[in-house]
């Protein structure tokens, strides 16, 4: 009996052992796995960073055949005035006849979820001062493209009133004159 319950002990020991041993690893590989796709996080992140910088950087340049190559085929820019929301051909015909726009980043927040990344950038201009670039990056066979854009200019809390009473006036004077 003792034979047959040293035995038993021997086996559970063993269980035991490779038990924590496989829990180990395991918590070792998703550990692994977690700064794997930390890293890989990164450097997608990175890699949506420069197709922006780029964009702002072509845009300076007026170089609009790499400026509108950083946009996938359905893509979309809202601009900043409530009518300005363009497919790609309608952006082409406003943007190609311009020497450009330069808006300087000052900060970026990129969050990934899948093959899609949704960003917000403050940025500064010099004709504007502080706009705010927001929208949506695809991953696609030609790597990260802009879905949409959507430029906007952030208003301080304490003056939004005033600016958007503004709005009111200016947009009500609109409609009288078209009527």
């Amino acid at each position: 009996m003792n034979k047959l319950f040293g035995h038993k002990r021997v086996t559970l020991n063993f269980a035991l052992a490779f038990g924590v041993l496989c829990l180990t690893l395991t918590g070792a590989n998703a550990e692994t796995q977690s700064q794997g796709h930390s890293l890989a996080s990164a450097m997608a992140k990175d890699s949506a960073g420069k197709v922006l910088d780029k964009l702002h950087h072509y845009a300076a340049d007026a170089d609009w055949d790499n400026y509108f190559a950083l946009y996938s085929k359905d893509a979309v820019f809202i601009g900043t005035d409530a009518a300005e929301y363009w497919d790609m051909k309608q952006f082409a015909s406003y943007a190609r006849p311009t020497d450009g726009w330069r808006y300087q980043p000052i900060s970026r927040r990129l969050m990934q979820y899948g093959d899609t990344m949704v960003f917000d950038e403050l940025l500064d201009s010099q004709s504007y001062g502080t706009s705010r670039g927001t929208g949506t990056l695809i991953l696609n066979e030609n790597g990260w493209q802009i879905a949409q854009y959507h430029l906007s200019f952030p208003i301080p809390n304490d003056i939004a009133k005033s600016i958007t009473q503004q709005i009111k006036t200016h947009e009500a004077g609109v409609r009288n004159s078209e009527q």
